[in-house]
This record gives structure tokens, C-alpha cells and sequence, in this order.
């Protein structure tokens, strides 16, 4: 073989994760802040500001308030057209058209490289604002500014953005670390009770796979986080969102080279029962099945103690979720290939690359890999789901009675 040199391109991405509330109120400098880490813009930052449709209904302030902050700050921030509100929600990742609405605005906004696009919303909008602005122009600067839990302690700390395709989720996408991260917890105050849940299940995760003590912190505030305590809430969020910076930033992978994805436990079932929910489960509600099934996985299996398990199940059902969603009680009834979760094994390979790769646990805070599933054990785990939701269910009912 001939070459003529052997290549190694080395790229440090640095980013800040904050937090704030009342992002947009005039007095609040951390946007502006934001846009003075750049020294290569003359004039005011260009940005052009993405809002998820759910959010502009529930804060119709919203754009009104952009205005008010840019005229504030016109030194340092422009508008580079007025905000565009997309559709939020899984349907914004399923839908082409959403994308291309997307492409279309910064293009008619002529925004440059060193433009800002701002995405303001739920994971799947700025999932999908992430991956126009990664492949405009390849690439024009990111901010994230999440509004649900989900979002705020998981996905909108990481570099990954994406859409799905052909039926399978993030199917098309890009790792391209953003500019910044900026949480404002006034926005959760809106939140339904399933998205102010859903988000918990990927706190959940972190700690089940890197802290025993925050998984029992968890588990201490579990009726204070079912009361919407914004408090404990805010715990939570900055402990998870720390986690996973911690992970991305030490874990020696964050562009996902290898198989294995230690932060992605629970995932291939969870994708698999998004698909074939339609969508009707959330992110987080498929997590939480996941994280259950292959907890229970690995106690069929031998490797996790009986005490674990019952703390992992207790816990998502103290936080509200369930179990056993009816899809995956079907597996059990019809297995045949296309109608079982248990084909998300492979469509996970696929995502991956290489060898399949399962992240189990042995015990809070210690994560393997396997590389091979039993078909028949894990059947079997979605038995013991379906026991523990009974005796859930049961338990519920004796307290309401009492």
C-alpha cells in the first residue's frame, strides 16, 4: 500500500450547559453573554429562532418577548428574520416537510457560518433544528434552548441530532456539538403531566448506569417529584444533565466509533415500541419499559440480585410509569417476526454498527455488555413486567381503599 502521509485531525468542542429563568426577560444577560464568547463577528450575533408549536401555544408571550429582549440587547443580538414555529413533537421528526421548512428559512434568512439558528422546544424539535443547522452551510452555530424535563437532563446536553426515516428513529442524523445549552426552568411550569414525567425515566437511567447514590435521591423524591415540587424537579435535572455532560466528555466516545453506548440502557426496546406505538408512547414512557425489561432481563438471567430489581421496578412505578404497555404484552401472544419488540434487536444492531451491543446491569452503578440476547429469557423478563405491573396495580387499589 502507498501513501503519502498518514492523517490525525484533533478538534476540541467546548460548550457551555446553563441554567437561568426568565430567559428573555430584559434584565437577564445570559443570552447576550452567550453570543460575546465569538470574536470573529462584527456587529451584533445573527440569529434566527426556531420555536416548537407546543410551546408558542403554551407561552403565546413568547415571541413578543424575543422582541423586547433583541431591542434590549441590540448591540449584541439581531434578529435575522422573525421566529418560525414548527410543528413539535415526534411528528416534526417523521414529517420531511418539517426539515425542509427548516432549510428553507435559514436559507432565506442568508445566514452565514457564524449565524446563530436558536431552537427553543421539546427533544424532537431540536433534534430536527439541530440536524438543519449541522448540514446547512455544513454547519451553523446551535443554541439549544430546551423546555421539557426530558430535553433539559438528557438529550439537549449531547451532540447528537437527528430525524427519523424509513420507519426507524434517528435514522437520518449528525453528531455536531452545539454552541450552548441554556435551561430555563420557567418553561417546565407548563409542562403536562406526562412530558413533566417523562423526562424523570432518563434521569433514572444515568443514575441506574453511573450513581447509586442519585438513583437514591430518586428514590427519595419520588413523591415530591410526582407533586410537581419544582424544587426537587430542579435536583434532578442538574444531576442528570451533569451526568451525561460527564460521560460525553470522559466516556472516550462521544461520537459513538465503538458498539457500546453505556448512556443508551433500555434503548433498543424503547425504539422499537416507539415505532410500533405510532409514536403514542413518549421517549421517556419507552425508556422506562426498556430500563425495566432489560433489568428484569438480567435478573432472569442470573446477574442481578432480586433486591435491584425490585428497587428499579418500584421506582418507575412510584414516578408514574407503567410497565406493560399493551405492545409489548403482544409480544408475548404474537411473536412472529414484524409484530415483536423483540425485532428492535436487530434495527439496534443496524443503529450501532458492528456487533450487537446490550448494556445489563449486575447492581446500581454497574453496567456490562452482552452481545448476544436469549429469546426465550427475555420473553420470559417481559412475564416478570407483567407480574410487577399486576402486583402494581394491586397495591394502587388497596391504597385507594384504605
Amino acid at each position: 500500500m502507498d501513501s503519502i502521509s498518514q492523517q490525525r485531525i484533533q478538534v476540541t468542542f467546548d460548550y457551555p450547559v446553563l441554567f437561568t429563568d426568565g430567559l428573555f426577560q430584559p434584565d437577564n444577560p445570559t443570552l447576550r453573554q452567550i453570543l460575546a464568547r465569538t470574536t470573529d463577528v462584527d456587529g451584533p450575533g445573527q440569529v434566527l429562532f426556531i420555536i416548537d408549536s407546543g410551546v408558542h401555544d403554551a407561552h403565546p408571550g413568547l415571541a413578543a418577548a424575543i422582541d423586547g429582549y433583541t431591542a434590549a440587547h441590540a448591540a449584541a443580538v439581531q434578529l435575522a428574520a422573525r421566529p418560525l414555529v414548527i410543528t413539535g413533537g415526534e411528528a416534526s421528526k417523521n414529517d420531511p416537510a418539517v426539515l425542509h421548512q427548516v432549510h428553507q428559512a435559514i436559507h432565506d434568512a442568508r445566514l452565514c457560518r457564524h449565524s446563530y439558528v436558536a431552537a427553543i422546544g421539546g427533544g424532537a424539535v431540536l433534534d430536527v433544528v439541530g440536524y438543519a443547522a449541522a448540514t446547512a452551510h455544513r454547519g451553523i452555530r446551535l443554541i439549544r434552548i430546551p423546555t421539557t424535563v426530558l430535553a433539559q437532563d438528557d438529550s439537549a446536553v449531547g451532540v447528537k441530532n437527528g430525524v427519523n426515516a424509513f420507519g426507524k428513529k434517528n435514522f437520518l442524523g449528525t453528531f455536531a456539538p452545539p454552541f450552548a445549552v441554556i435551561n430555563d426552568v420557567g418553561f417546565l411550569a407548563t409542562l403536562s403531566d406526562r412530558d413533566w414525567r417523562s423526562g424523570i425515566s432518563e434521569a433514572i437511567k444515568v443514575a441506574i448506569v453511573r450513581d447509586p447514590a442519585f438513583f437514591a435521591a430518586i428514590e427519595a423524591d419520588a413523591a415530591k417529584l410526582v407533586a410537581r415540587d419544582a424544587a426537587a424537579m430542579e435536583r434532578l435535572i442538574r444531576r442528570s444533565a451533569a451526568l451525561h455532560l460527564a460521560h460525553i466528555s470522559s466516556g472516550g466516545d462521544p461520537f459513538e466509533l465503538g458498539s457500546s453506548r453505556p448512556l443508551d440502557f433500555g434503548h433498543w426496546a424503547a425504539h422499537k415500541l416507539e415505532q410500533s406505538t405510532d409514536y403514542r408512547l413518549r421517549h421517556g414512557e419507552a425508556v422506562a419499559v426498556g430500563m425495566a425489561l432489560d433489568s428484569a432481563y438480567a435478573h432472569v438471567q442470573g446477574f442481578l440480585p432480586e433486591r435491584d430489581l425490585r428497587r428499579v421496578l418500584d421506582l418507575l412505578v412510584a414516578v408514574g410509569f407503567e410497565l406493560l404497555p399493551p405492545e409489548l404484552a403482544q409480544t408475548l401472544s404474537e411473536p412472529a417476526p414484524g409484530s415483536s419488540v423483540l425485532d428492535g434487536l436487530e434495527e439496534f444492531r443496524e443503529h450501532l454498527g458492528g456487533t450487537l451491543t446490550i448494556m445489563l446491569i449486575r447492581g446500581l452503578g454497574e453496567p456490562f455488555d452482552v452481545h448476544e440476547i436469549d429469546r426465550n429469557a427475555m420473553m420470559r423478563s417481559i412475564e416478570v413486567l407483567a407480574r410487577a405491573q399486576d402486583a402494581a396495580r394491586a397495591a394502587s387499589a388497596a391504597r385507594r381503599a384504605s
